[in-house]
């Protein structure tokens, strides 16, 4: 089962794919958000769609949204596989590097990304994104971190490395919360029914192999980063925690940056794949 939201940004209707039917879930669900995620509204759409209550609607044509909706909060995990790390001229990190994205840099993921004003140095990140379920605070151990997570999608951690680095005074927030920088989706995937610890994730430039790689290469697994985040903050249902990103991309200097025209896929196996345009 596969998670989405259809239609026009700011008024998709919540789906969700099995096999080749597409059911409209707004009778269940009047968003897929964190009030949603809360309520336990995964088995709540599986309940009903056993019970033959929900139509099919023909998806051809409909833009795909964010597979959730109006995250309070985007936590991102930095230099989390090792080659990324030496690719960007650092150690590994022996404990996990945080930063944060605001939420309204969340897009669909077919949505175009805008190359921001004067930008010369914007970089594609395919990731793993971990969907909070349930309200994390203070977990005992990496182990009770799974009943938090509803599941999991793709995200682009899309970066503008000048300002991230080069005009950050410390901090990289200035290249990560630009307008359209984290494209998301195609579909969220419930927990249960994905192995996160063994992905494959992918990335292309117009066509070109970038980023390949797995989540088994991770430094900080899925669930020690919850338990760790949940020492630290409250995670709240609907919070999107983006796990870090593989070797391959632009700021290794092995590949030019993007620019207007240029199209990013990304993709990871069991979830989807996105596709967005540089304008």
């Amino acid at each position: 089962m596969k998670l989405q939201r259809l239609g026009p940004a700011g008024h998709e209707t919540p789906v969700t794919v099995v096999g080749p039917h597409t059911y409209d879930i707004s009778p269940v669900a009047a968003d897929i958000d964190g009030a949603f995620l809360a309520a336990d509204g995964i088995a709540e759409v599986r309940r009903a769609i056993a019970a033959g209550e929900l139509r099919t609607i023909d998806p051809a044509d409909l833009r795909v949204g964010a597979p959730v909706a109006r995250p309070q909060a985007v936590w991102c995990i930095g230099m989390n596989y090792a080659a990324h790390a030496a690719e960007s001229g650092s150690e590994p990190p022996t404990v996990p590097i945080v930063f944060f994205k605001t939420p309204n840099t969340v897009v669909g993921p077919f949505d175009d990304i805008l190359i921001p004003r004067g930008s010369e140095k914007t970089d594609w990140e395919v990731e793993l994104a971990v969907v909070i379920g349930k309200q994390a605070r203070y977990l005992s151990s990496p182990e009770e971190a799974a009943a938090h997570i509803a599941g999991y999608t793709v995200s682009n951690d899309v970066s503008e490395r000048a300002f991230q680095l080069e005009v950050s005074g410390g901090q990289w927030s200035k290249g990560k919360c630009c307008e359209t920088f984290n494209p998301l989706g195609p579909a969220l995937v419930p927990a249960d029914e994905l192995d996160s610890t063994d992905l494959r994730l992918r990335s292309f430039v117009n066509g070109e192999p970038r980023q390949d790689s797995s989540t088994s290469d991770l430094i900080f697994g899925v669930d020690f980063l919850i338990w760790h985040l949940s020492q630290f903050a409250v995670l709240e249902p609907g919070d999107i925690v983006n796990t870090g990103t593989p070797q391959g991309v632009a700021l290794s200097g092995r590949f030019p940056y993007l620019s207007a025209g240029d199209v990013v896929e990304v993709e990871i196996d069991g979830i989807g794949r996105a596709r967005q345009t540089c304008r």
